[in-house]
């Protein structure tokens, strides 16, 4: 890692999350970066978070550092409202932590709607839900919950994490943009055309 090297965090909340970033999105972010480093932050202390968001503000000062922080919608009522619990949660994100002009400013704290498990199930063709079991396919995944994706889960599957990883095998950008609003801003605002 020298100085010029152009670095971009991601700070995902748990482990599939990282899953789906390391096999959807790092191809993508490794074309703008040099070295792209996923971190999960949801089983962390505030405080670790705080420091960790402050170390990459001093490394923000002496070169090209990126950052990017991803959230579930959740309970939230609307991204406006979840982005802001997030920075008070985490006052380093409001201390001016952002990214290069690539990143939109607002967009530096990326939200999955609902949960991450509506983005793995957006990228699923009509071809691939039929193959791996799915009895329909569903066109549009904005509120697609971790229980529902649980419920449409083919009995085939022992466990959540090996059918994330059949569908990861498969994912198909374009598809998951036209089913899923939040990808789709992601693809858009993340340079990721």
């Amino acid at each position: 890692m020298t100085l010029n090297d152009r670095k971009l965090f991601v700070l995902v909340e748990g482990g599939d999350d990282e899953r789906f970033f390391e096999s959807v999105a790092r191809p993508m972010f490794e074309k703008a970066y040099d070295i792209v480093q996923f971190w999960q932050y949801s089983q962390k202390k505030k405080a670790k978070v705080n420091n960790f968001l402050n170390s990459i503000r001093a490394m923000q000062a002496k070169g090209a550092v990126d950052l990017v922080i991803v959230a579930d919608l959740d309970e939230s009522p609307c991204v406006t409202d979840r982005k802001e619990r997030l920075q008070n949660s985490f006052r380093s994100l409001s201390a001016g932590i952002g990214g290069s002009p690539q990143f939109r400013s607002s967009a530096r704290i990326l939200i999955v709607c609902r949960e991450i498990e509506s983005w793995y199930l957006a990228g699923l063709s009509d071809e691939e839900c039929k193959r791996i079991g799915l009895t329909s396919p569903v066109d549009s995944t904005n509120y697609i919950a971790k229980e529902q994706f649980l419920n449409l889960m083919p009995n085939r599957f022992a466990a959540k994490i090996e059918f994330m990883l059949e569908i990861l095998k498969v994912f198909d950008h374009e598809t998951a943009r036209k089913r899923n609003s939040s990808f789709g801003y992601f693809m858009r605002n993340y340079g990721m055309v």
